[in-house]
């Protein structure tokens, strides 16, 4: 077994920089009771993060890095609670999904039921009886945040928004959001549809990922329907520099809450807090952590793609060594103080034995330092070895015996 360090203190790496709201949903006469009025946050209380606790008036909160998926800062992000008009998150990738799949369009004309009009909470004021496009009523869920633009595009997709917050379980399962459950397409208040933090940040990611050509409604500033204009209501959009979505949410019983995203070069962030006690404490706290996660973490390229690692000796193959490589780009999220730390080293197996395969598994790359946390990752071979014919390995074999 071999183990080389091949980096001690990291200070040569390279650094990559890589990857009216939910209104106050007021129900309507002809809904039910609202629930009971939570009491208000707490002052603030810790969130747990890589370099000890920091406080947070929010309830419940996360951070995490986009391209890499580490957790920069964690509070209650595994509880379920309810997201409000966050939720409108994955009413929006079920029709992302749709228009993508080619089963709607975005200039295709859906009806405006009676239920859609008298709808309660924000509203994007569509007309009964009139019918709206796909793209427009995307932007007034969006921008608007309109409840009624929610149940015309539910009705539309699947009859009722019953069968469509089924079809939202379907396709959350499908994308792996472990811990929500929805009974509706708006956000409504309901004891059963509940979210978790974690699993807002994990759809904010996919919304980013699969559908990059849609994603650019989340960055509108206003929109105009009905002669009515509304602007957005993420604060981060005018707050956060490179703030670009995703989407705001409020109900007495949740507080004020966000699901963000802010990018700063090649690197990009996905924030979210919930039960917050005001729109502007809502505001504040969410640009005072984006830009504490902005400046005390960075991304390190430890190695690209296709960077050889070491050569490895091959025995009784037509080249002697064959490079091992990462197979993708390594990159980690480090506070800051702790790049001088980093240490990575690698382990294999010598020599390998003929013939080797592109991409078959010969190392380890082992990361470590004080105060870094461990990981390890494989390593592959990056090209093809064959073996030596007959008569070739003959030497070989020879010289191997009495070498030894």
């Amino acid at each position: 077994m071999r183990r080389r360090d091949i980096m001690g203190a990291a200070a040569g790496l390279a650094t990559g920089l890589h990857a009216l709201d939910a209104a106050a949903q007021q129900r309507p006469a002809a809904q039910p009771a609202r629930p009971p009025r939570q009491p208000a946050p707490p002052p603030s209380t810790p969130a747990n993060t890589p370099l000890g606790p920091v406080d947070t008036v929010a309830r419940h909160a996360l951070i995490v890095d986009f391209d890499t998926g580490a957790v920069l800062l964690e509070k209650a992000a595994d509880d379920r609670m309810p997201p409000s008009s966050m939720s409108k998150l994955m009413t929006m990738y079920v029709v992302f999904d749709l228009l993508k799949q080619g089963r709607l369009r975005l200039d295709q004309q859906l009806p405006v039921s009676e239920r859609a009009w008298r709808m309660g909470g924000s509203k994007m004021f569509v007309q009964i009886g009139t019918t709206v496009s796909v793209e427009n009523l995307a932007r007034g869920v969006i921008v608007q945040s309109g409840n009624d633009a929610c149940i015309v595009l539910a009705e539309g997709i699947s009859g009722s928004e019953t069968q469509f917050a089924e079809l939202m379980n379907e396709t959350a399962r499908r994308i792996g959001l472990r811990s929500s459950t929805f009974r509706n397409a708006t956000g409504w208040p309901d004891p059963e549809h509940r979210m978790t933090s974690r699993d807002l940040a994990t759809l904010a990611r996919r919304i980013i990922t699969d559908f990059p050509e849609y994603y650019r409604f989340y960055n509108e500033r206003s929109f105009r329907w009905n002669d009515i204009s509304q602007e957005n209501r993420n604060p981060a959009l005018g707050r956060v520099a490179g703030a670009d979505g995703l989407k705001t949410g409020h109900t007495e019983e949740a507080g004020y809450g966000l699901t963000a995203s802010a990018m700063r070069g090649n690197r990009r962030l996905i924030l979210v807090v919930n039960g917050l006690g005001s729109m502007r404490q809502r505001a504040e706290e969410s640009e005072r952590l984006f830009e504490w996660a902005f400046r005390e973490f960075e991304n390190v390229v430890v190695f690209r793609a296709a960077d050889t690692v070491e050569e490895v000796p091959v025995y009784l193959g037509e080249r002697p060594t064959v490079p091992l490589v990462a197979g993708r780009d390594l990159v980690l999220t480090l506070p800051r103080q702790w790049r001088r730390n980093l240490q990575v080293r690698v382990r294999f197996d010598a020599p390998v034995p003929a013939p080797v395969t592109k991409g078959q598994g010969i190392g380890t790359l082992l990361i470590g330092g004080q105060g870094v946390p461990e990981m390890t990752v494989p390593l592959i071979a990056g090209a093809d070895v064959d073996k030596l014919g007959l008569f070739p390995r003959i030497p070989a074999v020879i010289g191997r015996w009495f070498g030894s």
